[in-house]
């Protein structure tokens, strides 16, 4: 517990940080709008907005750098995952925009200190893409900025069998519910979400990993960000079905 609140302070810092060095250029700028502000590197920074608002309107291919593991556990909602190692990543891009080094990329990893983002954007860069840029506060700030993350099904598996800290949230109706749900699995409809006080939700570490899941994508995001204007941050959702979901799980 004491490493997942160091964890938090952490990534306070680092936005406080973020925001002071933001505002001695201009006073009106909000937490969500900073950026570290690296004037060291080939390619620009977007800010917590910005990429909230790519994520909106599609308007560029949004690629995860880190390892596979901890991409199938939480991942920034519409993010790529480009199989292969380290080494193929730049072909693995060309294929993925089907060869036009003018599509609009954006790439994040594990934060301001993390190098996977920084190093595959400037050989991107270098390989001829013109339109790269990194979301580098990464997915510790996008998390404690009250950004929802998805979770892939294998992360869901893994989860369930290896962490009994994680707390899985069924957002479906109490009656559904009852009928069946997942193994440890508590229930929390996301209209109820903006008032619960304990019940199923942890209050000795709002940092307790959770996982939601719902009938279906649109139920489990509609939880996920009703809690993420609550003090719990690690939050993610899965997108598929309870059916797929339940299937897994108990085959698992």
């Amino acid at each position: 517990m004491r490493g997942r609140r160091f964890g938090t302070f952490f990534q306070i810092a680092v936005i406080a940080a973020a925001l002071s060095a933001g505002e001695a250029v201009a006073h009106e700028i909000n937490i969500y709008q900073s950026k570290i502000g690296e004037t060291d590197q080939k390619t620009e920074e977007i800010s917590t907005e910005q990429m909230r608002q790519i994520l909106s309107d599609g308007s560029a291919t949004v690629l995860d750098t880190r390892p596979h593991a901890e991409f199938v556990n939480g991942h920034i909602p519409g993010a790529k995952y480009l199989e292969g190692p380290p080494s193929a990543a730049v072909a693995g891009v060309e294929r993925l925009v089907g060869g036009d080094k003018s599509k609009a990329l954006v790439l994040y990893c594990n934060g301001p200190f993390c190098q996977a983002s920084r190093r595959l954007s400037g050989q991107l860069r270098d390989s001829g893409f013109t339109n790269v840029r990194r979301y580098q506060l990464g997915m510790p700030i996008w998390r404690a900025l009250g950004g929802p993350t998805v979770i892939e099904l294998d992360g869901v598996i893994r989860i369930h069998k290896n962490d009994h800290t994680a707390v899985f949230l069924d957002a479906r109706s109490a009656e559904e519910f009852a009928k069946r749900s997942l193994p440890r699995a508590q229930n929390l409809p996301p209209e109820t979400a903006a008032t619960v006080q304990g019940g199923p939700m942890p209050l000795d570490d709002f940092n307790t990993r959770i996982v939601v899941f719902g009938r279906d994508d649109a139920q489990a995001r509609a939880l996920a960000d009703a809690l993420s204007k609550r003090p719990w941050h690690n939050v993610a959702y899965f997108p598929g079905s309870f059916e797929t979901l339940l299937a897994a799980v108990t085959k698992n």
